[in-house]
């Protein structure tokens, strides 16, 4: 396919390093940061983690925390009481049953408290390196803008498939963070920046436009 291929040409030259924007600096951490990030910025995940893992450095030390313990240090970001629940009860299955440590494989992720198929793939993706496409409002967006999904994809998981088989098994992770930034920063929601855009010749919804 012609036009998957220019794409991946632009996002290689324009984004060669995308990664995620949440800080980090261990696989717990990762996940927890994934985990408070649904349907809240980037942005403010990271002024509220560096308070949290003071507190909670690993699964063990925020197993021993009260919900309540955890809801002080995220009461900033959305629907922090189910995060402060799920967030315990997260930890202290993974203390329990994983010794601590993050699984590796996407069917023990996804039984965690808390933790979906968009939070677990991104965890595969990122801490793990594993081909895996979580799909989130950004990706969700930008794909069928651009052509990439089609009106049959309806749901994330149709999205994650299609996806899936247009990329490289190798560049699936990357491309994820591709989708994301491009949908973060150009291909808003609202006021999309058409102009600035790199791919906006191959775009679906800007041909339809100027039709």
């Amino acid at each position: 396919m012609k036009k998957i291929s220019q794409i991946i040409e632009y996002f290689q030259r324009s984004m060669p390093d995308a990664e995620s924007e949440l800080r980090y600096s261990n696989n717990f951490e990762l996940l927890v940061a994934v985990m408070l990030s649904a349907q809240c910025t980037d942005k403010r995940v990271n002024m509220v983690t560096p308070q949290l893992f003071a507190h909670y450095p690993d699964a063990m030390s925020m197993a021993k925390a009260s919900p309540e313990e955890i809801l002080a240090h995220i009461s900033s970001i959305s629907y922090p009481n189910s995060k402060a629940r799920h967030l315990a009860e997260m930890a202290r299955m993974l203390t329990k049953e994983f010794g601590g440590e993050v699984p590796s494989n996407h069917d023990d992720l996804v039984r965690l408290p808390g933790v979906g198929r968009k939070t677990a793939n991104v965890v595969m993706a990122v801490a793990f390196g594993s081909a895996a496409m979580p799909v989130d409002t950004h990706v969700f967006r930008v794909s069928h803008r651009i052509g990439l999904a089609d009106d049959s994809c309806t749901t994330p998981l149709s999205v994650e498939r299609r996806l899936t088989s247009l990329f490289p098994t190798h560049l699936l992770s990357r491309a994820h963070h591709w989708l994301i930034l491009h949908g973060r920063y150009v291909c808003k929601a609202r006021n999309p920046k058409c102009e600035e855009c790199g791919i906006s010749h191959l775009c679906k919804e800007y041909k339809e436009k100027g039709s």
